[in-house]
């Protein structure tokens, strides 16, 4: 448990209201927050139920919690990932808790301030993990690049990034490493600008960052920055993002009590496969409820406000 100072944030937590008010929190709940990221979602709690206790879990360390902002809160941060979730609630003697929340995807704060190359808008080293230090034995961005073969470049670029250039970037990828090596986010831009034909090139000075988002019709320019589907593919595949989800997603579900509620937000489809999925077997079995036949999605407004909330799909679970 780590203790922090208070510092700003410029995230905007997205389907905010929709989340929480989708936990049907009690007096004297139990929260586990599992994506606490700019601290929206735990920040909400605390105000409008100050008597819960939120337990939080972030995978990268350079989190902080804002010490101002929950001084009056009832609420402890670990530094771990998700999948991890049953070490940490066991090491503190929990066995089940009211709610659960996953907000998925990365924060504005880890795009813009990490410094560690989730943004192709910044040039900074290929990292992308989600740990703030990693450790030597840890993958990064820069080992996939310069390392992994052509077939499994273009096999992520695709499936985790639902690019339809997969093929001719993995090629570019592996014909450029041959003269030198791939370092900074800028070298990989360059790399997929020349790989993909102008006709598919759209959004060059206003490209939207790495969290998914709307798919560019096939024969035209798409609406999103092409750099972001591969450098998405590469950030899933290094923090093993997919993997991570259906674990937690398990594990949280044997600590939920019943009548007890899990709300996922996802910004990529193949997250929220996953959750569809999870959901569907669990409500199969017997065991759980959908509160949500359908995704909660973004109002026009809150799309206006905040962009990146237009691919943000909600879906409530609850244990019976």
């Amino acid at each position: 448990m780590t203790k922090t100072e208070s510092v700003e944030t410029r995230h905007r937590t997205v389907l905010l209201n929709e989340a929480i008010e989708g936990l049907n929190l009690r007096p004297n709940s139990l929260v586990l927050d599992c994506t606490f990221g700019g601290g929206g979602h735990s920040l909400e709690i605390c105000q409008r139920c100050p008597d819960v206790k939120i337990i939080a879990i972030d995978q990268d360390q350079s989190v902080l919690v804002r010490g101002d902002k929950f001084q009056y809160c009832d609420i402890s941060f670990f530094n771990e990932n998700f999948r991890n979730l049953d070490k940490v609630l066991e090491k503190i003697g929990i066995a089940e808790v009211d709610g659960i929340i996953f907000d998925l995807g990365l924060s504005s704060d880890q795009l813009e301030n990490s410094g560690r190359g989730f943004s192709f808008m910044k040039d900074e080293p290929l990292l992308m993990t989600m740990k703030e230090n990693p450790l030597p034995e840890d993958i990064t961005a820069k080992d996939v690049v310069n390392t992994w073969g052509e077939k499994s470049l273009a096999d992520i670029i695709y499936g985790y990034g639902e690019e339809k250039q997969a093929r001719p970037i993995a090629k570019a990828i592996v014909e450029f490493r041959k003269q030198q090596e791939i370092k900074t986010t800028f070298d990989l831009v360059a790399i997929i600008e020349k790989a993909i034909p102008a006709r598919f090139r759209g959004g060059h000075a206003k490209g939207l960052p790495a969290f998914g988002g709307a798919k560019g019709d096939q024969g035209r320019a798409s609406k999103i920055h092409y750099a972001t589907k591969t450098f998405q593919a590469i950030r899933i595949a290094v923090n093993d993002e997919l993997g991570a989800l259906s674990e937690g997603l398990e594990k949280g579900f044997k600590f939920l009590k019943k009548e007890g509620r899990m709300s996922v937000i996802s910004f990529h489809s193949l997250e929220d496969r996953i959750a569809k999925k999870f959901y569907k077997v669990k409500e199969q079995a017997g065991v759980a409820r959908l509160i949500n036949k359908k995704p909660i999605t973004a109002s026009k407004g809150e799309i206006r406000n905040n962009p990146r909330s237009r691919s943000a799909k909600l879906r409530i679970l609850s244990r019976i």
